[in-house]
């Protein structure tokens, strides 16, 4: 049995195990009971009643937080010619233009967070599967992470701005950041609310019953917070 803290366990005091929370209710108490020196991490974890194992009920979308993650993003761009500059203009950190950077990747380098690539550079990418893919670093069309050299610049703009990428697991759940402890409630709600409306349109077709069956908040230290799912599917964005 895992033992937890001091600190942990004064947070967990505060929550009522069994009621389920009203999303802004989750958040102002994940604020509340975060004690780490660092600021921590504010994630959302929903349990979808989807079978992964069947190609037709994955869950795969991304989402523009409103107010940004408030995590630095390192980004690495595989184009030639006109999409490298673009990339470069566009503030990419690395541009992997030529096999240098490449041998580097498949020698295990991974220094970044996301990769973007564009469609003429995949046969070359695909090479590094085996590094990139386990780490959930591998550009994929689905994430819109495979684009056109004329496209590069607004999806660097968009993840450098908060632009996050969600993915159901083999268990259906997802596990997402929506922002850092320090962020005001209004925007940590504004943030979950975009990404309750993604993950709503992002519904396969052949989910039956009942979709989002759970949700928690948690800090990156600190206890889960249950919130009502019908309530959190009513997120709504404030104008």
């Amino acid at each position: 049995m895992t033992k937890h803290g001091k600190k942990y366990m004064a947070a967990l005091a505060k929550i009522e195990p069994q009621k389920l929370y009203s999303p802004k209710e989750a958040l102002e108490l994940a604020k509340e009971s975060a004690s780490a020196k660092f600021d921590e991490t504010v994630e959302v974890h929903m349990r979808l009643g989807v079978d992964p194992r069947h190609a037709d009920q994955q869950v795969r979308d991304v989402v523009v937080l409103p107010h940004g993650t408030g995590k630095t993003v390192r980004i690495l761009v595989f184009a030639q010619g006109e999409g490298a500059a673009l990339a470069r203009e566009a503030g990419a950190d690395y541009v992997a233009d030529d096999d240098e950077l490449i041998q580097k990747i498949q020698g295990g380098w991974t220094d970044f967070d996301v990769t973007i690539a564009t469609t003429e550079m995949m046969s070359k990418v695909g090479r590094l599967g085996r590094v990139l893919g386990p780490r959930g670093l591998m550009p994929n069309p689905k994430a819109g992470t495979v684009v056109s050299p004329e496209d590069i610049g607004r999806v660097i703009e968009e993840t450098k701005a908060g632009r996050v990428e969600f993915r159901v697991d083999k268990t259906a759940n997802l596990h997402v950041m929506i922002g850092k402890v320090s962020f005001g409630l209004d925007q940590l709600y504004e943030n979950m609310a975009a990404l309750l409306e993604a993950v709503r349109k992002a519904r396969p077709a052949a989910s039956k019953g009942q979709y989002v069956r759970r949700v928690t908040v948690a800090t990156t230290m600190g206890p889960g917070i249950k919130v009502d799912p019908v309530q959190a599917l009513q997120m709504e964005l404030t104008e």
